[in-house]
Order: C-alpha cells, then structure tokens, then sequence
C-alpha cells in the first residue's frame, strides 16, 4: 500500500493510486518541505552510534538469550529444606524431593543438592521433573544435551538406570536412558543427547529424571547442576538462544554494553563479580540479581565476550565502582581492592597471557588472544551517588587510565554535575520519558558545547504516555507502540546530526521474557518458543542499517515539530542514506535537493502504522519495515506516511 505515497521527482505516484491517497498527498502538497542538502560533509559518523546495551532484567539472561533450559538447575542462592528452594521443581509418583545443605557439596560454589528419596513400595516410573523457564521448546530438529551429577550418600547395592525424558503429560517426545550405579559415592557426571520424535505446538513440557519404582524403591540419591542445552548460536557450548541471538544480530549493532546497568549490584554483598562467572560451572556460584531472581553466572564475562566476538560487536564493558542501589558508597580508604578487581576484570579481557594471571586464565579457557575492547564505563548511574563519585572517579580513572592508556573511560554522573578530576572524556547518559518528550528534544545534542567532551546515549525509550508520572503504572507502555518508537527516533536524528559529539547510542532495556518481566515496555519480548520484535527494533534496525560514514548538513527541521530528517553518506558504498520521521497524523510532503547526482533507481524501507499499534504476543507482526523501489533525482519529492520512519537509500553516480 505504501507506494502510493512514494513520489518521483516529476511528481507521478509509484504504485497503485488509492483516491484517499491522492487526497493525502494533495492537502500535504500544499504543506510541502523544501530541505536544501549540502555536499560537503560536516563531521564523521562514528562507528557505534548504534548499538545495545544489556542487564539481566526481565530474564533476559537466565531464561532469554543465555540457552540453558533448566530454571535453577543447581539450588543457587537458595535456603535448603524450604518449599520455595524447590521452584521449577516437581516430584513425580510419590517420590520425596528436597533441596538439602550437601555435607560433601559438588563445589564451594554450590553447597545445595537436590535429594530424592524413592519410598519402599513404589512402583512405576519415579523421580522429579522441572518446568524449565516458564516452558521448554521441544522441537524435533534439534539435539538436546542433557546432563547432571549424581551420588549416593552411602553405597548401595542399587544397580539400574535412569530416564531422561522431554515430556509434557506422560507424552514423551524423547527419552534416554543412563547408568546410575549405587557403588558411586563421590560425585559423577552422566550425560545424554535427546532427539525428540515430533514437535508440540506447546511449550507445556517438562524435562524429567524418573527410575522404575520396583528396582529403585529405599533408594536416597543425590544430584547436583542439572543442564538442558538446545543447539546454540554459532554452536558456542555454554551459548546462546538462537532465535534471540540472530534476532539480536540482524539488528546490526555495533557494541553491546555490558554486564548490566543496575544489574551491577543492588547490594556491596550483591555485586556482580567477574572473577565468579568465568570458568567451570560448578564453580560459579550465582548471586541474587538486582531484578527479584537468582542470576546463574552461567552467562559470564566469557560468555559476553564470545557474544561480542560471534556478532563482530566490540564491547563497551562497565566495572564495579564502589557504589550500590542501595545508596552505599565505599569509603575512599576501602576502594583499593575494587580498583584492583577492575583490572583484573580488564586483563581478562585484553592481558597479554605471558605477563598477567587472569589473562591466562583467559588463554586456560580457550581464548589466548585478547578480545576486543576500547571503552570501560566506570560504574553506572552514579549521579544517585555522585557526592561520593568525586573519590571514585578520581580514584578508578586516574588508575585505570595509568594501567591501560590505550583505553578510554566513560564516567556515570551528570555531565559536569559534580565537576570531576580528572576529567572525563566521555558521559554516558540516560533517559527515560514520553513519546512527546524525545520529539521536543530533537536537538538536545546540538546545544552542548563542543569542548573535547563525547556522549554515549547508554539507556532511553519512550516508556509512558503520562508526563506527570513516567515511571508509574498509568500511562505506562507494555510494549512500545507506533508512536513511542517514532517519537525515539525524532531524538536519533538528532544523535546523526550532533554524531561529532555522541559516539554511541543504545535503547534499554533490551529484552523481555513475556512471562515473568519488571519492566516494560523492552526492545525485543520473547517467550519460550518465539520472538517478538517491537517497533523500536525496527527503527533501531533501520537506522543501523543505514548508516553513512559522514553527514552531509540541511536545512535544519522546525523546532517542536513533526518532521525530522537526517543526511548521511556512505564514501566506502557510494549511497547516500536519508532518514525520514513523521510524528504526526497525517502524511507530510517533503523536497530534497542534492548538490549532486544520483542514479534515478534506489530504494526505501518505512515502517508505520496507527499510533497505537504494538507487536505483541497476540499480534507479533502488527507493523514491520517495507521496502519498496523509488526513483530519484537531484531534486525529489517525498511523502512521509503519518507516524512514519523511513529511510531512503540513493546511489551516487
């Protein structure tokens, strides 16, 4: 449909003309943009202005992109001997289960085991089954690999097997059977590969661990760090949910900020530290996130680098700084050992294995090269601390900058609010506000000074409709709409046309498990099965995907109003990119004039819809990007549709 307010540069529609689009094009004809374009570029487009930041919020690690299957698949962070240690957990045909204090534990790291105890009389097939995260998607092309340990408090002469199985109500879809000999007292490891015979339409299904009750009965047994992996993005083991992984990287990013903004710590005792998410999995112990769920670590700082490494996106990784949610702030005198931990944290990253221990550790596990790594954000948000962030930042900065010189450190406060030394040289800021808000904020960049000092727009979206109270419940966005994701992107032209001071942009939060989530509205729900992207995606993808290497100044568009554009220009693909948005309700005519020419065959990708209009669960593919062939000239007209971003891609001849 959308062709029909595509225009040519001698005026005749492209595509089948509707009479109500006549009439559109007519009345916005009379409104018609004129926008001058200059051929000599006014700065750069740096090489991450678009990219993703990451926490775990929503589940977007543990049951989203991090691939294992299993919801608290080794009693991480939980009290034993209670009812709510065992949640994912069930007991199947009798079968007593408890999650105990192990007297001889896997690790250190993980204290708890899962007991079964089968009683005397049982028959039929008994043990216990977990549910997954809120499902588990059984599909007959994949092979799962399924795992646990196990041991017996005391010898017995229990000599049998057990059955692993995806089943969903006594169905199953595929079993394996292992060994389980009653002599093994000390902890092993059994393993088993599970091919299903059909695919469920529901992800209803369970993952069970059953023994004939008639062999098995008076039997106790131990098991710890259960694990369920489908095949995996760039089959990394320990990796990634495909779906979201590609779905991530079809976005085409340039970074990816992690491990998390407030996912840093909500407590000092909280914090999230490196050194405990690297390395075998029975040595991580997890920690309480700062979303109301335990957070495996099975997503470490490894696992963030390959993620980085198998996109090609450069990390912009933060560091702990000595400040929690919880309003603490650690004493000048006791930052040391913090600082200390933060390089640490960087030469596990980028050290030379030679030289550092943690860079070893790094080659040890199977990456001797050093990853890639440019920017280190000190802590984050730290405007809620910034009193003390004077110290702080004194004190990592002028350390981290001494120890890596090569790297640079973006600081967390306000722009200079408090007034920091040394200092900084990058800002990251964030915010959050209406749809409204970004659109009369075009041109927050172009009033900063040009002073040496660049801007990383680490976290905004349009949450809410209500101004009066943005993070509140009234108002507030489930998933983004046609009008938040154009409102945002009236505030990404202006990150294109002040791109000689912000060098890098991300939308937050990034993810969303439709079944257990805290915040909304997210770039990209999912749920155990499927994928849905949202609109914002779509505009952060458009945008990413159009991307000049250099602006080419216009005529600027009207403050506070409705129409917005960017020029860029790309010297490597000869294209130059034009990006339209339109936050108003009805179409708006525009005509471009270049200084130079351009093939008469080029292209353009809209995305638009009712200013209400999500993706969503139950409507998944409500509004996504359009393309359709457009002729151009060196003086063109176009139509923008109401509720509009698009981009137009021109050849240079």
């Amino acid at each position: 449909m959308w062709p029909a307010y595509i225009s040519h540069s001698d005026g005749p529609l492209v595509g089948p003309v509707q009479a109500a689009a006549v009439l559109a094009s007519c009345v916005a004809a009379l409104k018609r943009t004129m926008i001058m374009v200059d051929g000599t570029a006014s700065h750069a487009i740096p090489p991450l202005l678009y990219g993703q930041m990451f926490e775990d919020i929503n589940h977007s690690g543990d049951g989203g992109i991090y691939a294992e299957l299993l919801q608290n698949r080794a009693f991480q962070q939980v009290t034993p001997n209670t009812t709510a240690a065992l949640y994912a957990w069930s007991a199947i045909n009798g079968a007593r289960i408890n999650v105990i204090a192990d007297p001889s534990p896997i690790s250190s790291a993980l204290p708890n085991s899962l007991q079964l105890i089968i009683p005397q009389g049982t028959s039929g097939q008994v043990g216990f089954g977990n549910e997954g995260y809120y499902g588990i998607q059984v599909n007959s092309e994949w092979t799962y690999n399924a795992s646990f340990y196990y041991k017996f408090s005391a010898a017995s002469a229990f000599d049998g097997a057990a059955t692993v199985t995806l089943q969903s109500m006594g169905e199953a879809y595929a079993t394996a059977s292992v060994p389980i000999s009653g002599s093994q007292t000390a902890w092993k490891q059994v393993a088993v590969s599970l091919t299903p015979t059909s695919s469920p339409a529901s992800t209803a299904n369970n993952f069970t661990v059953t023994f004939d009750g008639s062999n098995a009965a008076g039997q106790t047994i131990d098991f710890a760090m259960f694990s369920l992996f489908p095949p995996t993005f760039k089959d990394r083991e320990n990796g990634l949910r495909i779906d979201l992984a590609t779905t991530l990287s079809e976005m085409k990013p340039s970074f990816f900020r992690l491990p998390g903004g407030n996912n840093l710590g909500q407590t000092w005792a909280t914090r999230w530290q490196w050194n405990v998410t690297v390395g075998p999995l029975i040595n991580r112990p997890g920690r309480m996130g700062d979303w109301g769920y335990v957070n495996t670590d099975g997503l470490g700082l490894l696992e963030y680098m390959y993620l980085c490494e198998d996109m090609e996106i450069e990390p912009i990784m933060a560091v702990w700084a000595g400040y929690s949610l919880n309003d603490e702030s650690l004493p000048e005198d006791e930052l040391a050992t913090y600082i200390q931990a933060a390089i640490d944290q960087i030469n596990f990253v980028i050290g030379d294995p030679a030289t550092n221990e943690y860079a070893a550790l790094r080659a040890s596990l199977g990456h001797p090269d050093p990853f890639r790594l440019t920017y280190v954000e000190i802590g984050n948000e730290d405007f809620f601390g910034s009193e003390s962030y004077i110290y702080r930042w004194k004190d990592f900065a002028g350390i981290l900058r001494a120890a890596f010189p090569h790297l640079r450190f973006i600081a967390t406060t306000y722009p200079f609010n408090p007034i920091l030394n040394p200092a900084p040289e990058l800002y990251d800021n964030h915010v959050y506000s209406t749809p409204d808000y970004f659109v009369e904020n075009a041109f927050y960049y172009d009033a900063y000074e040009r002073n040496g000092t660049y801007y990383f727009q680490g976290e905004y979206a349009a949450i809410s409709t209500n101004a009066a109270d943005v993070f509140g419940s009234l108002g507030r966005l489930m998933y983004p709409t046609v009008q938040s994701s154009v409102g945002e992107a009236a505030y990404m032209i202006g990150f294109e046309r002040n791109a000689d001071i912000v060098f890098a942009t991300s939308y937050a939060p990034l993810l969303m498990n439709v079944a257990n989530y805290q915040w909304s509205p997210n770039l990209v729900a999912f749920d155990a099965s499927r994928v849905y992207p949202s609109t914002s995606y779509y505009a952060q993808q458009l945008f990413s995907t159009h991307r000049g290497t250099e602006y080419l100044p216009s005529t600027l568009p009207t403050y506070n109003g409705t129409l917005y554009w960017s020029v860029t220009r790309n010297t490597t693909l000869r294209t130059v990119y034009i990006k339209v948005v339109n936050y108003d309700a009805a179409p708006a005519s525009m005509t471009f004039a270049l200084p130079f020419e351009v093939a008469s065959a080029g292209l353009v990708t809209v995305i638009t819809g009712s200013a209400d209009t999500s993706n969503s669960p139950t409507t998944p593919d409500a509004v996504v990007p359009t393309t359709f062939k457009m002729t151009f000239a060196q003086t063109f007209n176009y139509t923008a549709p109401a509720y509009s971003v698009s981009a137009l891609t021109a050849y240079l001849v």
